[in-house]
This record gives structure tokens, C-alpha cells and sequence, in this order.
């Protein structure tokens, strides 16, 4: 296999990935604090002004990273759920680790707990935000600082924690969460944060956006076929000329 052969068929794997996490973020586009996948050589092509139609077919190195931007926040009057405004994660405590989520739809366990919606505690500064069971919801107030109030007693403050340029490093969990591999990493405090109850961060995948990727990676798969084709052509000639 020559080396511009190895090189197409590398891309066509690549494009083929990447037409996966499209439709991926267009999949999750109504999902609550969920953060698209953004397409380093889709936005390469775009900044250099090259299109799909003028790509020759050769390698592609496609690599994606987490798009932590900001989600619109939508009010749903819902006392139990919260958005940051800003950068930061809540804190969600598992057995394995802390995990990082921008998803504030929480509510309460059996024994008062917040919880989110896999029934797993969420932090608070000083530990779990307990819910006293004489509190209804109609109760329970959230200051923009994260300090959570039942009736006029303070509970708890959430936890909400920022990685700073250390960001990029987090990793998809599952369900809207995220994780820090690197241990030597460690979150701090978030500042300039907003915590914002009734509302809901909403996806920041821009539908539009990810169409136009998914037409580029389509025509750019398209290309990169079609010079397989003429190969496998040019080769069969060959050998018909070669046998007589």
C-alpha cells in the first residue's frame, strides 16, 4: 500500500470518528449543561479559508476537545434547579472521586439529601446540603454566592470549583459529568460565579454550527472515497495491461 493509499484510509477512519461526535452533539442538544465536542480540523480548514471542495485527500489528523463555553440559561421556576453563571463545575461526590458537572438539576433523597438525578450527593463547602424534612421546596433559597437557605436557616453553600487552564485536561464521565485524570491537578474555588436557582444551563451546541461540520466532514469523506475509487481503478488498468 503506497504511502498516500495508508494515508487516505487513515483519514476516511478519522472522518468517520468525527462524523460520529457531530451527530453526538446534535443528539444532546436539548440535554441539560451538556458541552459539545468542538472540531479542531474542521475550524483549522474554516481559518485558513480552505474549503471542503478545494481539500486535496491526504491525511487528517482530527482532534477534538471539550467546548466548556457558556449555555444559555433557561428559567424553569423549578426551586431544585440551579446553573452556573461563569466558569465553574458543581461538585458531585462518588466512590470512585469527585465528579464535575454543569447540570444543576438536583433533588432531595429519603434522608434530605441534595442529590442529582443518579441519587449521588452533592457537595457543599462544608459537606453535604441537607434538607431539613419541615422544609418544602417553596422553602428552600439559594443566594448568587451558592449559600443554600430552608426558611431562614442556613444549610449549606455548594461547592463549586473551577480548573482554571487546567480545563481542558477533564474528561467525559458519562451522564453530563466530567473528571480530572490528572491527579497532580487540583480544583479551586471558583470566583466570579453566579449560582442561579429556577434555572437550567442549557446546551451550548449550536445546531447550525454542527450542520455545517457535518456537511464539510461529509463532502471531505466523499473526497477521500472517490480517490480510492480512482486508485482501485488505475491499479485494475494496470493489471489488465499486465496480463494481456
Amino acid at each position: 500500500m503506497s504511502e498516500i493509499t495508508s494515508q487516505v484510509s487513515s483519514s476516511i477512519e478519522a472522518l468517520t470518528r468525527e462524523f460520529e461526535i457531530v451527530t453526538h452533539n446534535l443528539a444532546n442538544v436539548s440535554t441539560v449543561g451538556y458541552k459539545r465536542r468542538c472540531n479542531a480540523f474542521s475550524e483549522s480548514l474554516e481559518k485558513a479559508g480552505t474549503g471542503a471542495e478545494e481539500y486535496l485527500p491526504g491525511e487528517i489528523k482530527v482532534e477534538s476537545a471539550l467546548d466548556f463555553s457558556q449555555g444559555n440559561l433557561v428559567q424553569t421556576g423549578r426551586a431544585l434547579d440551579f446553573a452556573v453563571f461563569g466558569r465553574g463545575f458543581f461538585v458531585i461526590e462518588t466512590p470512585e472521586g469527585p465528579l464535575y458537572t454543569r447540570n444543576g438539576m438536583f433533588q432531595t433523597s429519603p434522608t434530605g439529601q441534595l442529590v442529582d438525578s443518579m441519587g449521588r450527593t452533592v457537595a457543599g463547602d462544608g459537606g453535604p446540603i441537607i434538607i431539613p424534612p419541615t422544609a418544602g421546596e417553596t422553602q428552600i433559597y439559594v443566594s448568587g454566592d451558592g449559600t443554600v437557605r430552608a426558611g431562614k436557616a442556613v444549610v449549606g453553600k455548594f461547592s463549586v470549583v473551577d480548573f482554571q487552564d487546567s480545563e481542558g485536561k477533564l474528561v467525559s464521565a458519562g451522564e453530563n459529568c466530567f473528571y480530572m485524570p490528572d491527579k497532580n491537578v487540583q480544583p479551586a474555588a471558583a470566583g466570579n460565579v453566579v449560582v442561579k436557582q429556577g434555572y437550567q444551563e442549557a446546551s451550548n451546541v449550536s445546531v447550525v454550527d454542527e450542520l455545517v461540520d457535518m456537511i464539510m466532514v461529509t463532502r471531505l469523506y466523499e473526497a477521500n472515497m472517490r480517490f480510492v475509487s480512482a486508485q482501485s481503478e488505475t491499479s485494475s488498468s494496470i493489471m489488465n495491461v499486465a496480463m494481456g
